[in-house]
């Protein structure tokens, strides 16, 4: 393709276009032949994690709790130490935290849920729930890592309770003070 010409101004719209303009025919060979980078993969650049029973495995902490959890297709049934998560969890705010990332990744009913969880208490538990189901999601459908990732599902919660000082009532608090 030959340059256009616009009222004496030469424009460019290939790089042969480009070598007739300077004369630098060296030059132009050189940015032909320089390597080019591979073009990004559509795909994810993780690997889909699955056991034997194609399950995908995570473990989520939280304060004391730790909370082992495998995800597989299913009917959104969620199941935490051998009950229903009604029951276990029977405050509405704590179910509505096991449900997050599921609503973030618009994946609600499609997955199923068995998780056993020791130590803490419900809140740290269900924090904990929480966590590993959003790796394990990410572990079985690499390409939702990102949409739970910058929700902030990845991350360990690192808050726990501050240890007791000695001279202090409790981790802060001072006892109380008497002038006489």
């Amino acid at each position: 393709m030959a340059p256009e010409s616009n009222n004496g101004a030469n424009t460019v719209s290939d790089l042969a276009d480009l070598k007739d303009i300077t004369g630098n025919a060296p030059a132009a060979e050189a940015v032909a032949e320089a390597p080019v980078a591979p073009a990004a993969p559509s795909a994810p650049l993780r690997e889909q994690e699955l056991d034997a029973q194609g399950r995908a495995y995570a473990t989520g902490r939280r304060k004391d709790a730790v909370a082992r959890v495998w995800v597989k297709p299913g009917t959104g049934k969620v199941t935490v130490n051998g009950r229903d998560q009604e029951v276990y969890f029977a405050r509405p705010t704590l179910r509505l935290i096991i449900n997050q990332p599921f609503e973030i990744t618009d994946r609600n009913g499609q997955y199923d849920v068995v998780a056993t969880v020791k130590g803490g208490g419900l809140s740290g538990q269900a924090g904990a729930v929480k966590h590993g189901i959003s790796q394990a999601l990410s572990k079985y459908e690499p390409a939702l890592r990102s949409t739970v990732k910058a929700a902030g599902f990845l991350t360990r919660d690192s808050r726990v309770v501050e240890r007791k000082k000695y001279g202090r009532a409790k981790a802060r608090r001072s006892f109380q003070f008497s002038k006489r």
